[in-house]
């Protein structure tokens, strides 16, 4: 059974449909986005996916080694075995309208990752790929805006900082081998957060050059001896939880698996472990 996406809803129609339908596994072929939608339908019933990478960032198959041809992905789905990811259940409230609730698989980001998704060109990135984000990214760090944002992780009381962007992810692998969350993964039953904090251009300089070369180092043993030695950097903070409640001291841009879903005043995040089922290949 073949199930078209379309402009006003990426994923969520066609799931219910294949569902409604009696599938007992739902082929995605699309980028994280679509899988995100496809995912907030599918993901309490148990019914397996499988993906065909399609996008333009393809994270989540990034992350899971997943990256394939058609064919590849294709056979993997009839012949695969199962592996289950974390599921990232996000609760925004927004300054204009009603609250609404959506999962999350990949990463979601306030600041410069919201501006990436919101201001990069749907063409040029059918064109160019990931490149596309270059010009936003630029923009913004030239800006150097940063917002008031008030956390809290878990039962820990509430802190206060200032921050440039802020990303909650269950992935943590971006485009290019680049690490963004170095001790993220999609089935640890834990949140992954880094804010990040640079002020002028030799900090950005900084932030840049470590989450380039984390990729490369990690993939060695005595890479890894030199990332542990390494002193930490303060324009980045990490730290890990199954919850994490946010709030703004003006509404920010909220981007969630690649899409943007407009302003909010406050975000909560939570994980429910082992939450949707995926066809890898065997052993």
């Amino acid at each position: 059974m073949w199930v078209e996406t379309t402009a006003d809803d990426p994923g969520q129609a066609a799931a219910r449909a294949a569902l409604e339908a009696g599938a007992a596994l739902v082929i995605v072929a699309g980028g994280d986005g679509t899988i995100r939608s496809v995912a907030e339908a599918i993901h309490s019933t148990g019914t397996p996916v499988a993906l065909v990478p399609a996008g333009t960032g393809n994270l989540l198959a990034r992350n899971l080694g997943l990256m394939a041809d058609i064919e590849t992905s294709v056979r993997t789905a009839f012949t695969g075995t199962l592996r289950t990811i974390d599921v990232g259940f996000v609760e925004l409230e927004h300054p204009a309208r009603a609250a609404s609730a959506h999962v999350l698989l990949v990463m979601s980001g306030v600041g410069l990752d919201a501006k990436m998704a919101t201001d990069t060109s749907s063409a040029l990135k059918k064109r160019i790929g990931w490149l596309a984000y270059a010009e936003p990214i630029s923009r913004s760090i030239l800006r150097g805006e940063q917002f008031l944002l008030r956390y809290r992780v878990d039962e820990a009381r509430e802190r206060s900082v200032r921050a440039h962007t802020v990303i909650v992810g269950n992935c943590g692998t971006l485009t290019a081998g680049m690490v963004l969350l170095p001790d993220a993964r999609p089935d640890d039953g834990l949140l992954d957060v880094v804010l990040l904090r640079p002020r002028g251009f030799w900090q950005w300089l900084r932030v840049g050059l470590r989450l380039g070369v984390t990729g490369l180092l990690r993939r060695s043993r005595a890479g890894r001896v030199v990332l542990r030695a390494a002193p930490d950097l303060r324009a980045l903070q990490y730290v890990q939880a199954r919850r994490l409640t946010a709030r703004f001291d003006r509404p920010q841009s909220i981007e969630l698996d690649g899409d943007s879903f407009g302003e909010v005043t406050a975000a909560t995040i939570t994980i429910r472990p082992q939450g949707l089922r995926i066809r890898v290949p065997k052993p």
